[in-house]
């Protein structure tokens, strides 16, 4: 009995500290959040990545239909097979505005013609 009633004294006090609720307890505020209707800091890196540099030597983590499709997305027609050379770069032959070229891309996607 005096366990109980031990229990029921605690547990009393733990809810009277609590203190009583009232309309200002109900209210949540979130973070503070900006109201800027541009962002203020610049992206890392603007600049396309296709046509301008080269392909980058990597280790590529396209498939050989994964790269075609990316090729193909890109415009170039009547693909052939293509190949990965030793730089991990997938290489092949393609039309690109009634042009036959050499294209490639690399493991970061960037689409050059060779």
């Amino acid at each position: 009995m005096l366990k109980s009633m031990t229990g029921l004294a605690l547990a009393a006090t733990l809810l009277a500290a609590c203190g009583q609720k009232n309309a200002d307890h109900e209210k949540v505020e979130g973070p503070a959040v900006s109201t800027a209707e541009a962002p203020t800091n610049a992206a890392v890196d603007t600049a396309p990545t296709t046509g301008e540099t080269g392909p980058t030597p990597g280790a590529s983590s396209y498939t050989a239909d994964q790269a075609r499709a990316a090729i193909e997305k890109a415009g170039y027609t009547e693909l052939g097979p293509l190949n990965q050379n030793a730089n991990g770069v997938w290489q092949g032959n393609a039309t690109k505005d009634g042009k036959q070229v050499s294209v490639s891309i690399d493991y970061k996607g960037a689409i050059t013609t060779l």
